[in-house]
């Protein structure tokens, strides 16, 4: 039975007065998850009054079509049924720009509409620019905002921007994409976006950690094994063809999804949950890891591509085959990694990390392993082996918690079993329509950084993962395809751990 426990809107800051720009506002990312997170904001009174949506791109549209497309895309995408009267709200306060982000002219047309909306919606000349379009128009749209004046703060009004991934190729590109867009920006009105940080499990790992007494004691090398984290997706490449072609799992997930998720999980207690206190201490475990070298990359990293298999009992494709897709395409499809964290807490505990498409099943977790415990005691029972406990935070697609631990069978001798305690999140909390979006729209909107990346933790994971990347842009794969699709990728990642006397978690799921 669900616990009534809900969260109260009003206990939430609610988003200060601004006018919100979404450059690439006729692309996917606006209908699938902006356009129904700003919504979802909105209908629990968490969007100020005082807003405006202005979108910005190169389709021809008149501000009315414009407001007719979203309307149409809500209905299609939203989280929830559509209440009229708010989003008529909404609908209202939607202006359109169309340009090329390379025209200044363009901009002087969004600077007009910017004041025209400040005017008629009290914003107070706050503006939040959301970058969601290619990552090579990044430097070109900050520098056409800083020509046209629109990222000067003054006279109490801020201007934020908020830039999606992926924020460069490797190290040297992330570099002097931060140099670049620091030209017109300073670092506290850049906020580089990891929607993964926006789902409520990952938040809700430093409560986990830092609020029971039970768990930070042991949160260390004395009692933990090892750390699995896997982002596993059952989908190909979609749409995106053309993109992960030239980008592949490794670059397109883990020096950003996954480092964020080792960082949270290997951090040390922050003075306070102050933005800087918490990303100083993330960026501590990023410069603790170190980046795999060429000549440990064989043992230490596998990468695969999926060939032809079977969802749901149903063929899919091959990469190679998928549109948009080189037919002797050598990009990774799935990405393999054990790496250290190289500090007294976590001294010769492995992390490691997996992510990939087209696998078994659609899950992102966290699995934390502590050590077996001593068997001396169970050799004359029944007992064979004792089991290790395993803690699980599960992050997508059921958020929720779960311990394993062993337990006596019941009869006459000493025999065990592991049996798990399962905490969800939606048996508990009820379940609240979201995007993931939500909190990190939000955040921005009342100034806390906290969950997003500073420049150097963004330059810490490309550090890790570039050696790599050259490594394997050097030395082809040879032997892709190397899994089918609907697996659990390719052997050699099962070799990887098995070399350590260890499994993935999920191998023994039936």
């Amino acid at each position: 039975m669900a616990n009534e426990v809900k969260n109260d809107p009003a206990e939430a800051q609610i988003g200060d007065p601004c006018t919100m720009v979404i450059f690439g506002a006729g692309g996917d990312l606006t209908k699938r998850k902006l356009l129904p997170a700003l919504y979802n904001l909105r209908a629990n009174k968490l969007l100020s009054n005082e807003f405006a949506m202005i979108g910005f791109s190169n389709n021809q549209f008149s501000t009315q079509e414009f407001r007719e497309s979203q309307s149409k895309d809500i209905r299609e995408f939203a989280t929830t049924k559509i209440d009229d009267e708010i989003w008529n709200w909404f609908n209202e306060r939607i202006e359109y720009v169309q340009g090329d982000f390379g025209d200044p002219a363009a901009f002087k047309r969004l600077a007009e509409t910017i004041e025209k909306a400040d005017k008629q919606n009290a914003t107070k000349g706050n503006c939040l620019f959301y970058l969601a379009i290619a990552p090579r128009f990044f430097s070109v749209v900050v520098k056409q905002l800083g020509d046209a004046g629109l990222t000067k703060e003054e006279n109490g009004r801020w201007r934020r921007v908020i830039i999606e991934k992926p924020f460069g190729r490797d190290l040297d590109s992330a570099h002097e994409l931060n140099t670049d867009i620091k030209k017109s920006l300073e670092e506290n009105q850049i906020y580089r976006i990891d929607h993964y940080l926006g789902k409520e499990t990952v938040q809700n790992l430093m409560a986990f950690r830092f609020s029971n007494g039970i768990f930070e004691p042991i949160w260390n090398s004395r009692y933990i094994d090892h750390v699995q984290i896997t982002a596993a997706e059952t989908v190909g490449v979609e749409e995106r063809g053309g993109y992960y072609d030239q980008s592949g799992a490794l670059r397109d997930m883990v020096p950003n999804h996954m480092m964020q998720l080792i960082s949270m999980v290997a951090m040390e207690p922050p003075y306070s949950f102050d933005a800087d206190a918490v990303r100083d201490e993330k960026a501590k475990v990023l410069h603790a890891i170190s980046p795999i070298k060429p000549e440990e990359a064989l043992q230490t990293a596998v990468r695969g591509q999926y060939g032809a298999g079977t969802e749901d009992g149903k063929p899919v494709p091959a990469y190679r085959t998928e549109d948009q897709v080189k037919p002797d395409s050598n990009t990774e499809t799935y990405a393999a990694l054990k790496l250290y964290v190289d500090n007294w807490r976590w001294a010769r505990v492995p992390f490691y990390v997996r992510t990939g498409k087209r696998m078994k099943r659609r899950v992102t977790e966290i699995a934390i392993q502590f050590k077996r415990a001593p068997f001396t005691l169970f050799r004359h029972t029944g007992v064979e082996k004792t089991m290790p406990n395993l803690l699980v935070i599960h992050i997508q697609p059921d958020e929720g918690i779960s311990l394993g631990f062993s337990a006596k069978i019941p009869g006459p001798t000493m025999k065990l079993d592991q049996v798990d305690m399962n905490f969800k999140y939606s048996d508990y909390f009820g379940a609240a329509p979201s995007t993931g979006y939500e909190t990190l729209i939000l955040d921005c909107m009342i100034g806390d950084p906290t969950l997003f990346q500073r420049d150097d933790m963004v330059e810490a994971g490309w550090r890790i993962v570039t050696p790599l990347i050259d490594f394997w842009k050097a030395l082809p794969a040879r032997e892709f395809p190397n899994y089918a699709a609907g697996s659990w990728g390719p052997e050699e990642a099962d070799h990887l751990l098995e070399r350590d006397g260890r499994e993935w978690s999920f191998h023994n799921e039936k």
